[in-house]
């Protein structure tokens, strides 16, 4: 038995809920992912996975085990791309995430000319609008959107966002335009929501800080859906400066209620701290960090 390729497929199985799921991630046949984890079984003299119909449970001396096996693993792996040189030249692969929008706008072009430059370098990029675990996703790098909770992990602050009030000069041009956020009450808006329902927008910093109810015409959980609608002049839309940027310069959003905005947003480059920062990550960092720093500092005045 190999330790290694036995870890490897216990690992397998517990991320992906049962031995079926290891199989097929492995592409290995399922009596052999079977038997290499009762092998490991028998090697450690103990039980590791408690198998029911539905999924696959981790005893206490498994659940100590499977987090000795990724600390293993990922130590064999850093040794192999040492050893392959990843830590003298730029090679290897990298898995970068960012919200959605915010990925779709600045973080594509940059990976695009960073994949130009770095032709050792393969890039995944995947766009979520929530935060994920960067050690449990293997994620070299994020964009985070956001003030950071205490953590293990490196940031790198290249900038920050703020929101936007904004309407079209077709809805401005049969309604009164507000000039403080009370005027909000007199206005359709166009709320940014999923299945739950937000009806106030905050504005205001420090003491002058005070949330407005708002009354949606038409709401919608994506930014796309909510700019489509400010523009065709459904309402007033709150959006941070990136999503709304595009549509101001081109003079189909105008921007209001901007001495009423609460703080900014700051936006970081995060990443783990392995013992050895791979010059691949090292190589994207330093790339990516100054050019979204320059596209966040253009937008910073919308």
């Amino acid at each position: 038995m190999d330790r290694f390729d036995a870890i490897r497929t216990l690992l397998a199985a517990v991320d992906g809920g049962s031995l079926s799921a290891a199989s097929r991630k492995l592409g290995i046949p399922l009596p052999t992912v079977s038997r290499q984890v009762s092998e490991l079984e028998a090697r450690l003299g103990t039980q590791l996975v408690i198998r029911t119909h539905r999924n696959l449970l981790l005893t206490a001396a498994g659940s100590a085990f499977v987090a000795a096996g990724r600390r293993v693993l990922e130590e064999l792996d850093e040794a192999e791309r040492a050893a392959a040189g990843e830590y003298r030249t730029p090679r290897g692969d990298l898995l970068v995430t960012a919200p959605i929008m915010f990925g779709k706008l600045h973080v594509t072009p940059v990976v695009l000319s960073f994949l130009a430059a770095y032709p050792e370098v393969n890039v995944r990029v995947v766009f979520f609008d929530h935060v994920i675990d960067l050690i449990e996703n293997h994620v070299d790098v994020a964009v985070r959107i956001g003030h950071l909770p205490d953590s293990g992990l490196v940031a790198a602050r290249i900038g920050e966002i703020h929101w936007v009030i904004c309407a079209s000069p077709a809805y401005l041009s049969t309604h009164d335009t507000p000039v403080a956020p009370d005027d909000l009450a007199k206005h359709d808006c166009i709320g940014f929501e999923g299945l739950q329902k937000v009806r106030t927008w905050p504005f205001g910093r420090g003491a002058d800080a005070k949330t407005v109810p708002i009354r949606p015409r038409f709401a919608a959980n994506t930014a796309e859906a909510v700019i489509e609608a400010a523009i065709a002049g459904i309402g007033i839309a709150r959006l941070t400066s990136y999503q709304a940027a595009r549509a101001i310069r081109e003079g189909r959003l105008v921007s209001l209620l901007r001495g009423y905005n609460p703080e900014p947003l700051p936006v970081h480059l995060v990443h783990t701290r392995p013992s050895l920062v791979p010059l691949k990550m090292r190589a994207f960092l330093d790339f990516a960090g100054l050019r979204l720093k320059a596209s966040l500092a253009e937008i910073a005045n919308i």
